[in-house]
């Protein structure tokens, strides 16, 4: 098996954590190799709480997917998600020196490098920046403005922010579990290429991705990603909801929960009972189904109305009209039954559940695989190999050069005077391909994490 062609991506839930070996096929498909999981332990809304626990989970994943695939794994691509990410807008210009030469790369990096700038809360980061329309000397809605003549380059921005002490946290597990961050991504944007077509994201689409401690909002429109936000809420509150309304212990709670548990009440009759186990000799307890889906119910429609703030939030009163592909749904949560038609009478938006299966190839996972739970694992490996086809100079390919020449870069010192080490990090970064934007970032962690050592 050639090692050189796969890609492993982790993805660090709440409640889960999933190690995910696959390799592209002849047909350009994702075979998935192997699959490890394991309980995620020390996480909460997807923020490390306790990095020892973490760890053993992170181990404990990798153990299982190199068991089943009989591989050593050295590196993964590694999603970021959780509270403490947020987006803004933000909108920024540069005056050319030279108006009669065409507009390069070096054009654009200037224009990013003034958005790195921008002054951020204490403890938070730019961790990514995403252009989106480009003006040159007023003429608007440029979406390549790359062998265009102009003075005066303006855009618009998709910034994305974090707490730098979060995203150090995870790069310390990751190394600890003995594995190097070989690339790192948004959660959200990864579900999205495993579950979302290219015509839904040019028509206007929201993912929804559920997941146990939090619910992530993604919004393309025209090709590109408009907005991203994290709700504080995901599957586990609907169970400590249940937990408490019922008085019931938390494994009881999740079992209700995926095995009878619907999100539009008026699906259960009175006399719908199920009987629930006392504890230690104590009577059972008789619960109707009524009230379990009017308690998920109540959560998931809290849930909904803050994806539709999202949504409003994202630019106009009417937007939602103009996303023509309407809501997926996509993440553990959106396995609860009658979902579609909650959130469609709620937000009045076509809605579809996301399965991350369209770009899959594969004997033996498929019934697992199709899972919504997994989208986000597969859409890290397919990360993975996009940014292997970015950096091979064997591999010439139109998509993957489009989007690395979109994703901006680090900014250049501003000085010309370098010390040693700053020449040996520069040299460092002279190959005929430039880093995108997550591997400066995953070279960063590496920096940190060795200088603990």
């Amino acid at each position: 098996m050639e090692t050189k062609d796969i890609s492993v991506g982790l993805d660090i839930g709440t409640t889960k954590i999933v190690a995910m070996i696959g390799r592209r096929n002849e047909h350009g498909k994702l075979e998935v190799i192997a699959m490890g999981k394991a309980r995620s332990l020390g996480v909460h809304r997807g923020v490390v709480t306790n990095i020892v626990q973490t760890i053993d989970s992170i181990k404990a994943a990798i153990e299982d997917a190199e068991r089943q695939a009989d591989l050593k794994i050295n590196s993964v691509t590694v999603g970021i998600a959780g509270q403490h990410i947020r987006s803004l807008q933000h909108s920024d210009y540069i005056t050319r020196r030279n108006s009669d030469d065409v507009i390069n790369d070096g054009d654009i990096d200037a224009l990013v490098a003034n958005v790195h700038k921008l002054v951020m809360l204490p403890g938070e980061e730019i961790i990514h920046v995403l252009p989106q329309e480009f003006r040159i000397d007023g003429q608007t809605d440029i979406h390549e403005p790359r062998g265009m003549y102009g003075g005066r380059l303006e855009a618009n921005f998709h910034i994305v922010v974090g707490q730098v002490a979060s995203i150090k946290n995870i790069g310390r597990c990751v190394k600890d579990a003995g594995l190097e961050v070989a690339d790192i991504t948004l959660e959200p944007l990864a579900s999205a290429d495993a579950v979302l077509s290219q015509e839904e994201k040019e028509a206007g689409v929201v993912l929804v991705d559920i997941g146990g401690g939090t619910t992530d909002v993604a919004i393309f429109k025209d090709g590109i990603i408009r907005h991203t936000a994290v709700i504080p809420f995901g599957g586990n509150v609907i169970t400590d909801d249940i937990k408490e309304g019922l008085s019931i212990i938390e494994k009881q709670a999740e079992l209700l929960k995926i095995k009878f548990g619907s999100a539009w009440p008026g699906e259960n009759n009175d006399n719908e009972i199920v009987s629930i186990p006392g504890l230690r000799g104590r009577e059972p307890k008789e619960i109707t189904l009524k009230n379990l889906s009017k308690i998920i119910n109540a959560r998931m429609i809290e849930i909904i109305e803050q994806v539709y703030e999202e949504i409003k939030n994202y630019g106009h009163e009417v937007q939602s009209k103009k996303l023509i592909a309407g809501l997926v749904l996509t993440g553990g949560g959106s396995q609860l039954k009658h979902i579609t038609q909650l959130v469609e009478y709620v937000s009045g938006m076509d809605t579809r559940i996301g399965f991350p299966n369209e770009h899959l190839a594969n004997v033996g996972f498929e019934e697992e695989l199709s899972s919504p739970q997994f989208a986000t694992a597969v859409g890290l490996v397919l990360k993975g190999m996009e940014r292997a086809d970015i950096r091979s100079p064997s591999v010439s390919d139109p998509k993957a050069e489009k989007i690395e020449a979109l994703l901006p870069k680090e900014p250049e010192p501003e000085s010309e005077q370098t010390t040693s080490l700053e020449q040996d990090e520069i040299k460092s970064k002279e190959p005929k391909k430039r880093q995108n934007f997550f591997e400066s970032w995953a070279d960063k962690f590496k920096r940190f994490l060795d200088s603990d050592e």
